[in-house]
């Protein structure tokens, strides 16, 4: 999924859900795929092992998945748990999902 003017706001998370990372992509599976295979091996997600996509939404424009970007890496740690809880209650890696366009259950 590759957006002309849209963008993504994703939520990666380590194996045992210890350490969070927010990104903005216009280019999700591209991206993810990125951090999976540690293509940035000096990256932050790539020193705390964050592969697993926990979170994701899309914006019609970039500018409105920056701002968002901006906004969720300002709140705590307890809301940024329950946003992943309440669209992803199992943490489950929800790149399988975008990969193949299943949808989220």
């Amino acid at each position: 999924m590759v957006f002309k003017r849209g963008g993504c706001v994703y939520i990666l998370t380590n194996k045992m859900h210890t350490v969070l990372y927010i990104g903005v992509t216009s280019n999700i599976i591209g991206r993810i795929w990125e951090h999976k295979n540690k293509l940035y091996p000096n990256s932050f997600t790539a020193k705390y092992n964050c592969d697993k996509l926990v979170y994701y939404y899309f914006y019609p424009h970039i500018e409105e998945a920056i701002a968002e970007e901006k906004s969720l890496k300002n709140r705590s740690r307890a809301y940024k748990n329950q946003l992943i809880g309440s669209l992803n209650p199992g943490w489950k890696d929800l790149y399988v999902s975008i990969e193949s366009d299943e949808p989220i259950v």
